[in-house]
């Protein structure tokens, strides 16, 4: 399994207008943190979790030649709004585009993208097949995947668990029983906003006390604010076996 980070940044805490923050203007290429999406290859498959702005960049950037399926978190737009671009493996791949989600963000997509599910579609459009999922595992190709179910304030967000890989973002509470359909993983990749506290994301030390209580061998934060600081300070504040990750980073288990 290859896990690529396409971008571990937010929204949240971004200003409209150029920032002259220490962050947004480092030299660190770590430090330059595009909205949160990933890539999975397992089982000779290629999976990406969210769509969000950036996605056609990222897509770019990796060159990731193809696209099996796309698995949505939940409905806010820094993890959907690039949906549209799926069109350009439609062209190549000559398919429909498996879309997983659970009812709420299906009806969602149906509703932001209406021309993609419009009856008489404008030529060109995505080509979509949406898949609705619950909290209980499915399969794409020979892959079993595990929906993780956390809470962003009041919002149910799915997390996905891929054998020894966990993904979760935007939570800032998972119950017991969640966390136990985590623990065993050797990869987990949890949000980890600021070091403030924030109604609806995990604080840095929130995330840490998260991690060390899942156990991983390995945790990389991402949805990263820039508010939470340059990559290369914060890295030396985190615990062995957590790190931060980066626009781009490849792990491979």
């Amino acid at each position: 399994m290859i896990i690529t980070f396409l971008g571990t940044g937010t929204s949240q805490g971004i200003p409209v207008i150029a920032c002259e923050c220490e962050v947004c203007q480092s030299i660190d290429f770590r430090d330059k943190r595009s909205r949160t999406s990933i890539h999975i290859e397992v089982d000779n498959l290629s999976l990406v979790v969210d769509t969000g702005p950036d996605f056609r960049t990222q897509m770019l950037r990796e060159r990731v030649k193809r696209l099996d399926a796309v698995l949505f978190t939940h409905g806010h737009k820094d993890h959907t709004a690039g949906m549209d671009d799926v069109r350009s493996f439609n062209f190549k791949q000559q398919m429909d585009m498996p879309v997983y989600a659970r009812k709420e963000v299906i009806e969602q997509l149906k509703n932001e993208f209406s021309y993609v599910f419009a009856e008489n579609k404008y030529p060109g459009v995505p080509q979509i097949d949406t898949k609705e999922i619950t909290n209980t595992p499915f399969q794409i190709g020979n892959s079993i995947i595990t929906p993780i179910e956390v809470m962003h304030y009041k919002l149910p967000v799915f997390g996905f668990r891929i054998k020894d890989f966990t993904y979760i973002t935007d939570a800032n509470f998972i119950s017991d029983e969640e966390v136990e359909k985590i623990k065993g993983s050797k990869v987990l990749v949890l949000n980890a906003l600021q070091k403030e506290d924030h109604i609806s994301h995990f604080t840095l030390d929130q995330a840490i006390d998260m991690a060390q209580r899942i156990g991983a061998e390995k945790t990389y934060f991402i949805h990263m604010s820039h508010i939470l600081g340059k990559h290369r300070d914060v890295e030396q504040e985190l615990p062995d076996g957590i790190e931060l990750a980066f626009d781009g980073l490849k792990v491979e288990l």
